[in-house]
């Protein structure tokens, strides 16, 4: 039987470790048959990333190159690293995402201009930068997925500045679609409910909001990396060949309730 990503490549950013949503796209692309180049910042991701590739199944060993998406000059270092050997892409995850601790505790009234800039920069602009730079390695046709969270359109405490940033991530992606759709190159965004991950845990109250979320869904369950894995696999294959500018939300339907998280604001 013929997998959903067969022979297909794909670049995927923002594996910090083995509980990020990134490493659960990765396993599932190359489940379904997909090749995979992974992205990483600083010797740490390296190690890390380097530790778990016993664990994929895949055809060939995956390529690793470094990329600061706050540096010009190491883009254009990734693209280049990204393309030897005649590499071509047919789609791309975008999962990263950075602010400062301290602008996530407090209120977001006390959010500073240089908290708020970085927040844009590296969590939204990422994705513009990126698929300008990866443009000539993609086929016509390929997807692109950038991860974001429902704090973008409700307000979610200790979210803040990220909340902002997430909304930027998504105008984005729109805007993207529209560009790339004349290649035929589709781009959406996934909005991923509460997940144990490492990036998860660093906001305040977290593990309540999991709880809440479980128990309210529609879906009286619990969400894992590998859902929101299952799901990027499906945007990222030609199942979705006519889906561009939308937002999936997989979150076991949270999204569409009007309930507010009961957690606490201090």
């Amino acid at each position: 039987m013929m997998r959903l990503l067969e022979g297909k490549r794909f670049l995927v950013t923002g594996v910090a470790n083995r509980w990020s949503i990134a490493w659960s796209v990765a396993t599932a692309i190359v489940r379904e048959g997909g090749l995979v180049t992974f992205s990483y910042q600083g010797e740490t991701q390296l190690t890390n990333i380097q530790k778990m590739l016993g664990e994929l199944p895949s055809k060939e060993t995956p390529l690793l190159i470094p990329l600061d998406v706050q540096s010009d000059s190491s883009v254009e270092e990734a693209v280049r690293q990204a393309e030897s050997g005649g590499r071509r892409y047919d789609g791309l995850v975008h999962s990263i995402a950075f602010a400062k601790r301290e602008e996530l505790d407090g209120a977001f009234l006390d959010t500073s201009r240089d908290g708020f800039l970085l927040a844009q920069e590296v969590s939204a602009y990422s994705l513009v930068l990126l698929c300008r730079a990866f443009s000539g390695l993609l086929n016509d046709g390929a997807s692109i997925v950038a991860m974001t969270y429902l704090g973008s359109e409700r307000v979610v405490p200790h979210y803040n500045v990220m909340g902002a940033a997430k909304a930027s991530l998504e105008a984005s992606v729109r805007y993207l679609a529209f560009d790339l759709g004349q290649r035929s190159i589709r781009v959406n965004a996934l909005s991923a409910g509460p997940v144990k991950t490492a990036s998860g845990r660093a906001i305040k109250g977290f593990t309540d909001m999991q709880k809440a979320v479980s128990g309210q869904a529609p879906l009286k369950k619990s969400l894992t990396t590998e859902d929101v894995g299952d799901v990027t696999v499906c945007l990222l294959s030609d199942l979705f060949r006519a889906v561009s500018g939308e937002l999936i939300h997989v979150d076991m339907g949270y999204h569409a309730l009007g309930m507010v998280l009961p957690l606490e604001q201090g």
